[in-house]
């Protein structure tokens, strides 16, 4: 509906009948736009669990929850609303090892590695066939991960993707309002699927950087898919791999239910994993030897390109760029800053030739062209590359690490693992071996002759050795213990808080229970990291808030990228 607020007119929603009316003036509804009901209390709860959490209004809350209204779909689809039913998900047993998938419970689920579609699918035909209805989040639709589309192809017409353009997003909601399928499946935002009788909420991959929005209220699927199945008495599941730090710490201290294979059969599952030593280019001898017998493989590199130029041929300055003063790289023949994008000349005397450290997907892409016996694919960022797979290899970069089904190719080489581990940010780590793992699944198991070769100078690293013994979890433990050293416990809230001048005094002196809290100074204010312990951020929001409403805090940002 559409309501006067200060001289405005804004848009509000419905939530109930008021305690209390309030004196004075009462202010008339100007329209009413829809007569859909947007969110029913069950809905609304886990809203206001959203708004409370990530510390914005509820307003913001709802509005993100549903895709914009179109009313021409309202008018064509002729919605009713459905009654709630009661969810009746029944235990799952999977691997022999008893049921691990229980109503009102979360569980961390590593699937084989050949397995992850199918155990999805069996999850959901047993929630579909208890009478109740499931919810499937991918971090990525294009292009379709194999989980969806194995779900897509088995359930026909009960199953939805959730997607498309404003309409048809709109008009897919009005019907998985009106019940008209049993199985969502989509992105992050299908997490707030209006969905009656959910009996089961599956979470594919939820390490993958694709489960956190990145506007308000940037909320992480993993953690609002969690809270919507306390509030439905629905089961929730989160498969991957190899999970975050999060999941993995919360397994360890039974917060979470932990339900991996039996050791036996993830090692027999699992490829065999070897290291060698890099040398230049990203080339080793153990490599080219594999690669001359090859029939399918997949290399990845983290750096796209040709190379980077280190020098000027002109003036013998280090290579710089003019506009920004950023690294210059090749790619495709031409010369470009890696940070702007500008054409590459000399920051000191204007020249474009450079004298160039070779290396990247480009130069191992033609290294591996002259020894190899079929096509070699470079996969190009943006660009529609056909997967590895039989009488192809593709070499690329981590981002075109993907689900994409059952492989089995010959070799699966990651090549500078070592760049991976030291980039900068909390997570690196974990999203490396995450990767790695997700791409050495793709070479199937050992004893079919799945094999994965990674080039390394540190091959005792816990990360390394995790992807080795196909167990993540001691790593994972090991970086919560660092980040715990370095300030940031995991499943401790942080917040980036904006405010002006002396902004980290004001928060100290309104919580002073703070946990960590990093000040630093930027033009016309302060920019705040903020750590708080779990048991006390309840009382820390309302400081925070109260805060707000003082002037002293103008953003607020949940859970930032660090």
């Amino acid at each position: 509906m559409s309501v006067p607020f200060h001289g405005r007119t804004v848009q509000g929603w419905i939530l109930g009948p008021a305690a209390e009316v309030p004196e004075g003036k009462l202010l008339s509804v100007r329209q009413v736009r829809s007569a859909i009901r947007f969110f029913d209390r069950t809905m609304l709860a886990l809203l206001q669990w959203v708004s409370e959490r990530y510390i914005v209004p509820l307003s913001v809350a709802i509005q993100r929850s549903y895709p914009p209204r179109v009313a021409g779909e309202e008018a064509a689809k002729h919605v009713k609303p459905v009654a709630r039913g009661k969810p009746r998900t029944a235990s799952l047993a999977l691997y022999g090892s008893g049921a691990v998938i229980r109503s009102g419970v979360t569980t961390w689920l590593r699937p084989l590695p050949d397995e992850e579609a199918s155990t999805c699918l069996e999850a959901v035909e047993t929630c579909l066939a208890s009478g109740s209805r499931a919810l499937v989040l991918v971090p990525e639709a294009d292009p379709l991960p194999e989980t969806a589309r194995a779900l897509l192809d088995e359930f026909g017409d009960a199953a939805v993707l959730a997607g498309g353009d404003a309409r048809e997003r709109y008009g897919t909601w009005l019907d998985i309002r009106s019940g008209a399928h049993d199985l969502v499946i989509g992105t992050r935002p299908a997490v707030f699927a209006p969905m009656q009788d959910l009996g089961l909420i599956w979470v594919s991959r939820e390490v993958h950087p694709g489960h956190r929005e990145e506007r308000a209220p940037y909320y992480h699927v993993r953690d609002v898919a969690a809270a919507r199945a306390r509030l439905e008495g629905s089961a929730c599941v989160l498969s991957s791999f190899s999970p975050s730090v999060e999941t993995a710490l919360a397994a360890a201290r039974g917060a979470i239910r932990q339900a991996p294979a039996p050791r036996a059969a993830e090692r027999a599952a699992a490829p065999l994993v070897e290291t060698t030593r890099g040398e230049a280019e990203g080339h080793s001898p153990r490599l080219a030897s594999l690669l001359r017998g090859a029939r399918s493989a997949a290399l990845i590199d983290s750096r796209t390109g040709y190379g980077i130029a280190r020098v000027c041929r002109a003036c013998g300055e280090p290579a710089a760029c003019t506009s920004c003063g950023g690294p210059i790289v090749m790619e495709r023949g031409a010369y470009i800053c890696r940070v702007c994008g500008a054409r590459g000349s000399c920051a000191n005397c204007g020249a474009s030739a450079f004298g160039i450290e070779r290396g990247g997907t480009e130069r191992i892409a033609e290294w591996v062209g002259r020894m190899a016996r079929v096509p070699v694919s470079l996969q190009a960022p943006g660009a529609q590359t056909p997967p590895p797979g039989d009488g192809r290899i593709v070499v690329g970069t981590a981002a075109m690490v993907k689900d994409l089904g059952v492989l089995r190719l010959e070799l699966v080489a990651i090549l500078d693992p070592d760049r991976a581990l030291v980039r900068p940010g909390l997570r690196a780590g974990e999203r490396a071996l995450a990767t790695w793992m997700e791409a050495a699944a793709w070479a199937g198991p050992r004893q079919e002759g799945g094999r994965v070769l990674v080039q390394t100078r540190r091959p005792s690293h816990p990360a390394i050795q995790a992807l080795v013994r196909w167990d993540p979890m001691p790593f994972l433990l090991r970086e919560a213990e660092h980040r715990t050293e370095a300030g940031f416990p995991p499943g401790h809230p942080v917040f980036r808080v904006y405010g002006p001048h002396g902004l980290g005094q004001a928060i100290r002196a309104a919580f002073p229970r703070v946990e960590t809290l990093l000040a630093t100074p930027v033009e016309g204010g302060t920019v705040c990291l903020v750590v708080v312990p779990p048991g006390d951020f309840p009382v820390f929001r309302l400081a925070l808030l109260d805060l707000v409403r003082d002037g002293g805090v103008s953003r607020i940002e949940a859970e930032p990228q660090l």
